[in-house]
């Protein structure tokens, strides 16, 4: 009888351009532990250059979770499987507690995956998770159909990128919890259960007791090829209608301006507009709807979204940081922050105050020779990262190196939208995200 949870693990080694080392994320439960022993079985059929690495995070949220990471422990000693448990230490947030744990456990696996030499890391979401994630989001951003600018109807990918270093994969994502757990039994091997899966205090927890996965399409809205090839149409009409000057401010002819009703033009600009925000997603649909209905207008006016002014003139739209809660940041010597969500600033010695408003002459200047209005370069220029160094002699400029932050990718890529994540991080100056290792699976 054909086996869904084994085939699975077999697509992906043969999704490989080459074979490498895999870092399973095991805590325990039943998805988990079928991903990991179904690709220990496929790599003992397929002996060519794979091997496998296990870590389990252990979150310290509730008593029972460290016996658990040891019992993972004790199976992949038994598959002669190198295993760690990484614990998530210090104080944890009373509010948004399930995000904070998603961002640890992958930051934690990503150390594990440097230390074990692991060439990516996979995950054991399931058909049933992508449903449930399907259902949030919608939940958070209605979407109508294929135009709803991204905002989650295409699930979770089946790769993602984790802060530009380690590329994650789900194989499972098209097969059905029951099946794992069925697969699981015949070979007598057993699972934890977490209760904080059925705890309705969590959003996940709740949707998990209300959605009918009988109803529910394991199929995304969007397939993930139909979300790669409008990140494709995206990132060409990105490419060829936006400059970026200074990663500062952003220009677009008028006539592209109008152009409001190609869902992908809106998603690219939206997308431009995020990183000018310093933000780490797209604005809410009824504030893209806002903001469709005032540039197709073609009348000169600003409108502010997302902390960012959409400034219309006769010639051009120019999309600029507004000049309000500009933060100052301090910098330790040698250390490096995050600045107004916007700029990734490194100390290469001194201590650093960073705030808003460089000493602008110049940076004015350069964009007026750019070709920018001269009100659009001085309102440019007010919200610029100002850096002050702590040894008088040094400039602060010269004492730091400065990135713009990719905040819709830089943490989390889904890899049905690289392409369109390439296009913007250039316009900002940034290099291209790494490829998968894997063909499209």
């Amino acid at each position: 009888m054909p086996n869904a949870v084994l085939d699975a693990a077999r697509r992906l080694l043969s999704s490989f351009v080459k074979p490498g080392r895999i870092l399973v994320a095991v805590s325990g439960g039943s998805d988990s532990m079928g991903l990991l022993f179904a690709l220990h079985s496929a790599i003992a059929e397929e002996k060519g250059g794979f091997s496998l690495a296990a870590c389990t995070v252990d979150h310290a949220l509730r008593s029972g979770s460290a016996v658990e990471a040891e019992a993972v422990g004790r199976f992949c000693a038994e598959l002669d499987i190198p295993h760690r448990v990484l614990r998530w230490e210090g104080d944890k947030p009373q509010t948004g507690i399930q995000a904070a744990a998603r961002n640890k456990r992958y930051e934690l696996l990503a150390v594990a995956a440097n230390a074990f030499d692991a060439d990516c890391i996979a995950t054991g979401h399931t058909a049933d998770d992508q449903c449930e994630t399907i259902a949030m989001r919608g939940a958070r951003h209605p979407v109508e159909g294929e135009t709803g600018e991204g905002q989650g109807a295409a699930g979770m990918a089946a790769t993602m990128l984790y802060a530009r270093q380690i590329w994650v994969l789900r194989p499972f994502l098209g097969i059905r919890r029951a099946e794992i757990r069925t697969y699981l039994e015949r070979r007598g091997i057993g699972w934890s259960d977490d209760p904080s899966n059925v705890n309705p205090q969590f959003e996940r927890a709740r949707l998990r007791a209300d959605v009918d996965r009988s109803n529910c399409a394991s199929s995304p809205v969007w397939s993930g090829a139909q979300r790669a090839a409008s990140s494709a149409r995206a990132a060409a009409l990105i490419e060829e209608r936006v400059k970026v000057h200074e990663a500062l401010v952003a220009e677009i002819a008028a006539s592209s301006a109008v152009k409001m009703d190609n869902p992908d033009w809106r998603r690219g600009l939206m997308s431009v507009a995020a990183v000018l925000g310093g933000r780490g997603h797209l604005p809410a649909r009824a504030t893209i709807k806002r903001l469709s209905d005032f540039l197709r207008s073609d009348r000169p006016g600003r409108m502010t979204a997302g902390r960012v002014v959409f400034d219309r003139r006769r010639s051009g739209l120019y999309l600029y940081r507004e000049p309000r809660n500009l933060p100052v940041l301090g910098i330790g010597p040698g250390g490096r922050g995050l600045w107004d969500g916007r700029f990734s600033i490194a100390s290469l010695g001194p201590a650093l105050t960073v705030s808003a408003g460089v000493d602008g002459a110049a940076l004015q200047q350069r964009l007026i020779d750019a070709g920018l209005p001269k009100g659009v370069a001085r309102r440019a220029s007010e919200v610029a990262p100002r850096i002050v160094s702590a040894e008088p002699e040094s400039s602060g400029r010269e004492a730091a190196v400065i990135e713009c932050r990719i905040g819709l990718y830089d943490t989390f890529l889904p890899g049905f939208d690289r392409i369109m994540a390439d296009a913007v991080a250039v316009l900002f100056g940034r290099e291209r995200y790494p490829a998968p290792p894997v063909h499209d699976v």
